[in-house]
């Protein structure tokens, strides 16, 4: 069976930066299984897995705009500590989720100056270019189930 809509897919994966950085890899552990066509991974390595099959190996070079989007200053703000509330010891690296007028988001304390603490709204990743290296391990049609889900279930997927 090959890679297309409404496919479960699973693959072992790593991944790296423009720098060669390794990020994350599935070496070692279950494959990552996704719902394709379900917007369960990032848009650029879902197309370049399009109507591939089991054994299949290729390595792609995903630009942020098909990964997680390119990296937006407006969502880099600094904000006075006493947005914190009661978190006395504000260091850098800390998640907290921000209420906006689109609704919350995730955001990264990346500097505290004083009453000044600088946020970021961007995902890790957002700006940067990722290789990919995959092998598919399985492909199979997906169940009712996970099809009305958007995901998968079982194992490698999500379990309710």
């Amino acid at each position: 069976m090959t890679v297309k809509n409404n496919a479960v897919v699973s693959f072992h994966y790593t991944v790296r930066d423009e720098d060669g950085v390794q990020l994350d890899s599935s070496s070692g552990k279950a494959p990552l299984s996704y719902l394709h066509g379900a917007n369960n991974i990032i848009p650029g390595l879902e197309e370049a897995l399009e109507g591939k099959t089991t054994g299949d190996s290729l390595q792609v070079t995903i630009p942020p705009a098909q990964a997680y989007g390119e990296h937006m200053d407006q969502l880099v703000e600094s904000v006075p500590r006493s947005a914190f509330g009661e978190v006395e010891n504000l260091e850098v690296g800390m998640r907290f989720e921000a209420q906006t007028p689109q609704g919350p988001i995730s955001v990264v304390v990346t500097s505290v100056e004083g009453d000044n603490v600088t946020v970021d709204g961007n995902h890790p990743l957002a700006g940067k270019t990722l290789s990919f290296d995959v092998t598919i391990d399985s492909v199979r049609e997906a169940t009712e189930e996970e099809l009305a889900h958007g995901h998968v279930h079982g194992e490698g997927g999500h379990q309710h």
